[in-house]
């Protein structure tokens, strides 16, 4: 395993089938190789050439012919989930932005607080939405 950086873990995880199986091991459902490459529509070499670029980029591991994610695996999945949320309220961000209440100084800071936490029900884009001044 090379240097880890942001664009190789982001590159591991670029397309829909490699995002899926970084999934599927992280929720344990990748235990049947030949399970898997059907469910996904992959060739052997397809879902091994995903696995390797998954192990590579230090997201996942093999342990006894089975894959887990790692440390760093672990903290890239919840991130990931935090990214799924976003996209979810995307359309909501946009109406956060379009009030001026994501970062407009001008607006009182408890007329802010009342937007983001009427249209935002997730705590951690709340709390990234209220403590940022991007």
């Amino acid at each position: 395993m090379g240097s880890i950086c942001i664009a190789g873990t982001l590159k591991a995880l670029s397309d829909d089938k490699s995002l899926i199986l970084f999934n599927m091991v992280a929720l344990t459902l990748a235990r049947n190789t030949a399970d898997v490459m059907n469910r996904l529509g992959l060739t052997r070499k397809q879902y091994y050439s995903r696995m390797n670029a998954l192990i590579n980029a230090g997201l996942v591991m093999r342990k006894s012919s089975k894959y887990f994610l790692t440390s760093f695996g672990k903290v890239v999945y919840e991130s990931h989930m935090l990214l799924g949320k976003a996209v979810e309220n995307y359309w909501k961000l946009k109406a956060i932005d379009s009030l001026g209440a994501a970062n407009d100084d001008k607006m009182p800071t408890e007329e802010r607080t009342k937007i983001i936490d009427l249209m935002i029900g997730n705590p951690q884009i709340k709390e990234i939405l209220l403590s940022t001044n991007f």
